[in-house]
């Protein structure tokens, strides 16, 4: 079964984009025009990755980040620096 990503951008070119090419590499792809569709998207769904843009209309990137760890437990791996 494919992993399955959340492509979050209110540019729908660029969101296209993105999502060709993570389906064309075997991905199960959802589209978000922005943080508050991603949000209401993630609730049903679990994620192995959000791709999320910055600044976007309704809710923006960080705030959908912070808001999907507050609502499910998410596994994190701290990167060494």
């Amino acid at each position: 079964m494919a992993k399955s990503i959340l492509a979050v951008d209110d540019s729908g070119s660029l969101r296209q984009m993105v999502v060709f090419s993570l389906r064309a590499a075997g991905y199960q792809v959802t589209e978000a025009v922005d943080g508050q569709d991603a949000l209401d998207k993630a609730k049903g769904q679990a994620f192995y990755l959000v791709l999320t843009a910055q600044n976007m209309p309704r809710m923006d990137g960080l705030t959908l980040i912070r808001s999907l760890r507050a609502t499910r437990p998410t596994r994190r791996r701290d990167c060494a620096s």
